[in-house]
């Protein structure tokens, strides 16, 4: 898994890509407490994450929890088809807030 970090004027946008699964989950998890932990919206794009587990669907739960106590913005952008699937069969789909983009969400978040 790689992953990069930019900051928007509105958002923090951090970008996976390949897998998050169990051998790079505990790294994505401390990459998004660390964005959340600045207290700015956090927006999270997946377009290229080619497959996600159940420990990488925890450490987005983990970061969208830690958000909402902190009184922060968490939301999915761009979601690959293989990381939609994976979220609609845990019902995850209707607790995130997914954008079709990230320029999308970017947007909402302004």
């Amino acid at each position: 898994m790689e992953h990069s970090i930019r900051e928007e004027t509105t958002a923090v946008v951090v970008a996976f890509e390949g897998d998050v699964d169990l051998e790079s989950s505990r790294r994505a998890r401390e990459v998004l407490l660390e964005c959340v932990g600045r207290k700015w919206a956090v927006l999270v794009d997946l377009s290229q994450v080619t497959y996600i587990d159940s420990s990488g669907v925890a450490a987005l739960v983990e970061s969208f929890q830690s958000a909402r106590k902190g009184g922060t913005t968490f939301a999915l952008a761009a979601v690959s088809d293989a990381t939609l699937k994976v979220l609609q069969l845990a019902r995850l789909d209707k607790v995130f807030t997914i954008f079709a983009s990230v320029d999308d969400g970017l947007a909402e978040a302004g």
